[in-house]
């Protein structure tokens, strides 16, 4: 069992088994962390409105966040012109969406990562513009797909659940 401390409380934690379930302890009763299958991972993604996306601009990680739609195993976001993420078509980049209540200390975490393809078809670029509405005032100049290749997803629950 590992103990720390976080402020004035105290957290145990303890791993069981092959590392798919994690017993939380401490505050407002027992939590436990449980594997969430990749299809129920991306069911979550698609429920988030906006998530982080993860990508390199010389060797250093950069962290966004963006809105998104997902559609079956891919993660479709817009990017403007100057977006760094576009120096790199086919770039390996992560993509992250969580939701958590800070008084049930209950939620979900999803990290897909893949390759970014930028989308070219006229059609389909107007089609992901009519979907994914931008939440900030830029020209956004393309749209990238994430094509899935490793999908994770955790889920913070009641010990008891």
């Amino acid at each position: 069992m590992l103990t720390m401390n976080h402020g004035t409380r105290q957290r145990n934690w303890r791993i069981r088994g092959g590392g798919t379930t994690i017993e939380i302890m401490g505050g407002v009763g027992a939590r436990k962390l449980r594997e969430l299958s990749a299809a129920d991972a991306l069911k979550r993604l698609a429920s988030a409105q906006y998530g982080r996306i993860v990508y390199s601009r010389r060797g250093l990680p950069i962290i966004r966040p963006v809105n998104h739609i997902v559609e079956e195993d891919v993660v479709v976001v817009r990017a403007h012109l100057g977006a760094s993420l576009l120096r790199g078509d086919g770039q390996v980049v992560a993509y992250e969406a969580d939701s958590f209540d800070e008084h049930t200390r209950q939620g979900w975490s999803v990290i897909v990562t893949g390759v970014a393809r930028v989308v070219m078809d006229p059609e389909q670029v107007q089609r992901y513009e009519t979907l994914l509405d931008p939440w900030i005032n830029l020209p956004m100049d393309h749209i990238i797909r994430i094509e899935t290749e490793v999908v994770t997803g955790l889920e913070l629950i009641d010990e008891a659940g």
